[in-house]
C-alpha cells in the first residue's frame, strides 16, 4: 500500500470567500464534451439522488445503483424532524456564522472549519432549491416557512414538513432524478448491490455489482465513482436505521485503499422508543423536534418508577435536563442528552418495561405544551408522530407521556475525503453520511439532510467536473483484466459464505451477538479495558462466523440470507476498527465518551494538545493491524474551548 500525506485541500483566505474562490479556480468541462464521460453513483438517498440529477442535467452520462426496489426507498425517507437553514426569519440572531459556530461547537471541535462553513453557507441555497421543487414545508399564517429550534441551538432554523421532512426532500430529489432518467442522461439499476471497487492504473474506474434477484455478478466501468451509501449504524444490530442499511460499499472501498476516518464517532439519538424485547431487529426513532415542546423527566424516587406517570406528583418529578443544563434545557445536543438519560437509568430511575432486569426509559411529557398552546397546535406540529407512537405502544402521547431512550442513529465517521469530497483513492468520491468530514465528534439535529443535499446539489457537481477535466474518457468497450480479477475475487468470497464448514447460526444471530458486544463496550460510554476485551471477543466471533455461518439457498437466485451474510462479514471487520480507533483516542469528545476522560460533572474532557486531528486508518491486509494517518485540525476562526450548555 502507498503511504499517504493527508492533504484536506483546504483553501486559503477569508472563510466567507473560500468556497466561492475555490469554485472559480476549479476546471470545468465544456457542455459539448460532458457526454463523453460516465459517472457511477452508488446509493440514491438525498446525496446520491441529488448528485445524479445535477450531473445528469449538466450533460454527463450517469449510472446509478441502489439495493432497494426503488430509489424512493432510500433511508433518507425516514428522517422526521427537519433540515437546518440560516434564514433568520424569526430575527432571533441567526446567521451563516452562527450556524457554522453551532455546528463546530456541537461537534466538540473535531471538524474542519472550511467544510463546516461551506455547509452553513449552502444551507439557504438548499431551502430555496427544495421550495422551487415544491417540497411542502410547513408555513406560518404570514406565508413564511415555519421553523423551530433543535438540539444544540438557541435559534429557530429548522424547517420541516409535517414531521416527515426526509420523505418530502427525497421526493424532490427523486423527481429531479426521474426527469433525467426519462431524458436518458441517467441509467438506473435497482435491486443491485455494489460488491467491490475496480481500480485501473491507480484510479477508481468502476464497480462490481450483484443482481439481488438473479445473483448475477457484473462489472460496470466509468470515469469516476461516487459512493453515497449512508452510514454504518447497523453495525450495532439495533439502531434507528432501516434494516437494510449497511457499510459494505464503503468498507470494500476501504479494503481497496480508501482511508476510513474517525470510525468510533457514532451518534446516539436520545428520543427513541425503548427496546421492547430481546429479539427486536430495529428501534423506532421519534423526532428530536419533540424536545422542542416536550419536557424530559424521570421520577426522583426509585420507588415511584413502578407507578403510572399521572400518579407521580409534580414535586416528585426530576426534569433533569432542565436541572443540569439550564441555558439549553431539553434542547441540549444529542450526545449530552443521551448520556444524561443513560445516567438516570443507571441510577435505577428508569421507567417502562425491564430489559435484562433494567428499566430503560424516561418520560417525554407534552402536558404543559398542550395546556399552553392547545391540542390543535401540538397536533399540527407532531400529530403524525403521536399517531405512530400510539400505534406501536397503544398509548396516546397527548394523554400520557411518551417513553424514550437513546439508540444508535448516525455515524460521523466514514471515508476520509478532502475539500473536493474525493477520498484518498484517485477518482473515488464520497457524499452525505458516507464521508466523515462535516460534523466532527457529534452531529446537531437536522444537519444530516443538509449535508446530503449540499454535497449532491452543490459540491459534487463542481468538484467532479474539475476531476474529469483532467481525465481522458475511459474506453468502456475494452475488457480490462483488473475488472475480471475483482469479479473473480467476489465470486470466491460469495462461495466461501455459502460453504462454511460447520453451518450452525444464521447471519442475524451473529449480527445480534456482534451488536451486543459493540453496544456494551463502544456505545454511549467507553473504557479502555472493556474496549480491549470487546476487540478480542469480536475477533473470536468473526472466526466463528466464517466457520459456522448458515446460508441457505445458492447464489443464482434471490437470497436475502446471503445478502445479510455479506454485510455482517463487513460489519465484523468494521467493528474491530471502531474499537481500535476508540482505544487510540485517549480523550472524550462529543459522542466519544471515555470513562477515564470525563470531568467532575461527567462531561467530555477533550485533549486538544494530543488529539486535535482526524484519525484516518489504512487497511493493511488484516482488520486488526491498520495504519494510522493523522490530519491535523487547525482552527483559524474559532477558539476551541470547553463545550458548555449550562
Amino acid at each position: 500500500m502507498t503511504d499517504f500525506i493527508l492533504d484536506g485541500m483546504t483553501p486559503k483566505g477569508s472563510l466567507e470567500n473560500r468556497w466561492t474562490q475555490h469554485k472559480f479556480n476549479l476546471k470545468i468541462v465544456s457542455p459539448a464534451n460532458r457526454k463523453k464521460y460516465t459517472i457511477i453513483i452508488v446509493g440514491t438517498g438525498l446525496a446520491g439522488a441529488s448528485a445524479a440529477a445535477s450531473l445528469g442535467e449538466m450533460g454527463y452520462n450517469v449510472k446509478t445503483f441502489c439495493y432497494q426496489d426503488s430509489p424512493r426507498r432510500a433511508h433518507s425517507i425516514a428522517a422526521q424532524g427537519g433540515i437546518n437553514g440560516s434564514k433568520n426569519y424569526h430575527n432571533d440572531g441567526d446567521s451563516v456564522w452562527r450556524l457554522f459556530y453551532d455546528t463546530i461547537k456541537g461537534g466538540d471541535f473535531r471538524s474542519r472549519e472550511s467544510n463546516v462553513f461551506r455547509l452553513a453557507e449552502l444551507s439557504n441555497n438548499i431551502i430555496d432549491q427544495a421550495v422551487s421543487q415544491g417540497v411542502p414545508f410547513a408555513r406560518e399564517y404570514s406565508g413564511y416557512l415555519a421553523n423551530r429550534s433543535f438540539g444544540g441551538a438557541q435559534v429557530s432554523r429548522t424547517f420541516y414538513a409535517r414531521g416527515q421532512t426526509g420523505q418530502q426532500l427525497l421526493l424532490g430529489a427523486y423527481q429531479a432524478m426521474s426527469k433525467e432518467i426519462e431524458a436518458g442522461s441517467i441509467t438506473h439499476r435497482s435491486r443491485c448491490e455494489m460488491q467491490d471497487l475496480i481500480m485501473i492504473d491507480g484510479q477508481a474506474k468502476g464497480i462490481v455489482t450483484r443482481d439481488l434477484v438473479t445473483g448475477g455478478l457484473e462489472s460496470h466501468l466509468a470515469d469516476c465513482v461516487v459512493l453515497c451509501t449512508g452510514g454504518y449504524s447497523n453495525v450495532f444490530h439495533l439502531s434507528t436505521n432501516a434494516k437494510g442499511c449497511n457499510a459494505s460499499a464503503a468498507w470494500r472501498a476501504h479494503k481497496q485503499g480508501a482511508l476510513f476516518a474517525n470510525p468510533c464517532f457514532t451518534q446516539i439519538h436520545p428520543t427513541c422508543i425503548p427496546q421492547h424485547g430481546a429479539l427486536q431487529s430495529k428501534l423506532t426513532l421519534m423526532s428530536e423536534s419533540l424536545r422542542n415542546d416536550g419536557r424530559v423527566w424521570a421520577p426522583k424516587n426509585i420507588k415511584d418508577c413502578a407507578k403510572k406517570p399521572e400518579q407521580i406528583a409534580e414535586e416528585d418529578r426530576d426534569y433533569f435536563l432542565e436541572r443540569m443544563y439550564p441555558a439549553f434545557g431539553n434542547l441540549v445536543p444529542r450526545d449530552i442528552a443521551s448520556r444524561a438519560v443513560k445516567s438516570i437509568c443507571d441510577e435505577g430511575r428508569g421507567v417502562g418495561n425491564a430489559i435484562d432486569g433494567k428499566k430503560l426509559g424516561v418520560y417525554l411529557d407534552f402536558a404543559e405544551a398542550i395546556n399552553e398552546q392547545g391540542i390543535e397546535t401540538i397536533s399540527e406540529k407532531y400529530g403524525n408522530l403521536f399517531e405512530m407512537y400510539q400505534r406501536i405502544t397503544n398509548e396516546n402521547p397527548s394523554e400520557t407521556p411518551m417513553r424514550i431512550y437513546p439508540a444508535v442513529h448516525y455515524t460521523m465517521g466514514g471515508l476520509w475525503v478532502d475539500y473536493n469530497l474525493m477520498t484518498s483513492l484517485d477518482g473515488l468520491f464520497a457524499g452525505g453520511e458516507t464521508n466523515f468530514s462535516d460534523h466532527g465528534a457529534n452531529r446537531l439535529g437536522a444537519s444530516a439532510l443538509m449535508q446530503g443535499l449540499a454535497d449532491g446539489y452543490f459540491v459534487l457537481p463542481t468538484t467532479i467536473s474539475n476531476y474529469l477535466a483532467e481525465q481522458k474518457p475511459l474506453d468502456l468497450t475494452k475488457n480490462y483484466p483488473e475488472a475480471m480479477k475483482v469479479l473473480k475475487a467476489n465470486e470466491s468470497r460469495i462461495n466461501k459464505l455459502l460453504n462454511a464448514p460447520f453451518p450452525k447460526k444464521t447471519p442475524d444471530e451473529f449480527h445480534r451477538l456482534l451488536g451486543s458486544i459493540l453496544w456494551d463496550s463502544c456505545g454511549m460510554v467507553r473504557e479502555k479495558v472493556a474496549l480491549e476485551k470487546a476487540l478480542a471477543e469480536i475477533k473470536s466471533l468473526n472466526e466463528e462466523f466464517w466457520q459456522q455461518v448458515k446460508v441457505t439457498g445458492d447464489n443464482e437466485e434471490l437470497n436475502q440470507t446471503l445478502e445479510r451474510a455479506g454485510r455482517v462479514a463487513d460489519f465484523f471487520e468494521l467493528a474491530e476498527l471502531m474499537c481500535i480507533d476508540a482505544i487510540a483516542r485517549e480523550e472524550s469528545c462529543g459522542s466519544h465518551a471515555r470513562e477515564e476522560h470525563l470531568n467532575e460533572d461527567g462531561e467530555a474532557k477533550r485533549n486538544d494538545e494530543e488529539f486535535s486531528y482526524v484519525a484516518a486508518w489504512q487497511y493493511s491486509g488484516k482488520p486488526s493491524m491498520p495504519t494510522l494517518y493523522k490530519e491535523e485540525l487547525n482552527f483559524e476562526f474559532v477558539r476551541p474551548n470547553r463545550r458548555s450548555y449550562r
